[in-house]
């Protein structure tokens, strides 16, 4: 352990009274141990730098064999059966899991070519801040989530054929082409393409 009152979190422990209190979140948290990690790369960043009253957090990166991995993330969808037909039938998902739970599922679906990868989880907007959230993000033209395909320009004209309404076509924004799509159940979505290092495409 840390000694002679050195933590990581800013650098010195807070003040006895906030100890007593538990009025600091970074104090409650406990020390960590140091042991084997290079001091020298430790740094401490605060999360909200507008804010005055946060403690900076500190950050040496994952221990060798802890490193997160994206395993599931979600979007929010009006109606689950629908969202199930559009994002495999139109889009070309796969379903992973389909379990009922009450008057909603357990909804994921990944990509065919990497059946064990991410899982995209399409889930109910039962929630009475989603609403007003996804009706801002679309009214601003934002898309809530972006998917990778190999030729965006291709991917537009196919989808098209299929009936699918684009609210922005394919656009070359440098890096990247790419195009945005309404998903049916309430969201926009966002195809994009990088291009190569030599920016030829692909």
């Amino acid at each position: 352990m840390l000694g002679a009152g050195l933590g990581l979190f800013g650098g010195v422990l807070p003040p006895a009274e906030e100890r007593q209190a538990g009025a600091s979140p970074c104090w409650r948290a406990g020390l960590m141990t140091t042991e084997g990690l290079d001091r020298t790369k430790l740094h401490h960043v605060n999360p909200d730098p507008r804010s005055e009253n946060r403690r900076p957090v500190a950050t040496a990166g994952a221990p060798k064999g802890h490193l997160m991995k994206i395993r599931l993330t979600s979007i929010y969808v009006d109606d689950q059966r629908a969202a199930r037909n559009f994002y495999t039938e139109v889009l070309g998902f796969a379903v992973h899991h389909d379990i009922p739970l009450g008057d909603n599922s357990w909804l994921t679906v990944v990509s065919p070519e990497d059946p064990d990868g991410p899982q995209l989880l399409l889930e109910p907007s039962d929630h009475p801040a989603v609403g007003p959230y996804r009706a801002a993000l679309v009214q601003d033209g934002i898309p809530l989530v972006q998917f990778a395909v190999d030729d965006v320009e291709a991917e537009h004209e196919r989808l098209l054929a299929l009936g699918v309404t684009f609210t922005q076509p394919p656009t070359d924004i440098g890096p990247a082409v790419v195009a945005v799509l309404d998903d049916t159940c309430g969201n926009l979505v966002q195809l994009i393409t990088e291009k190569d290092p030599a920016g030829t495409g692909g």
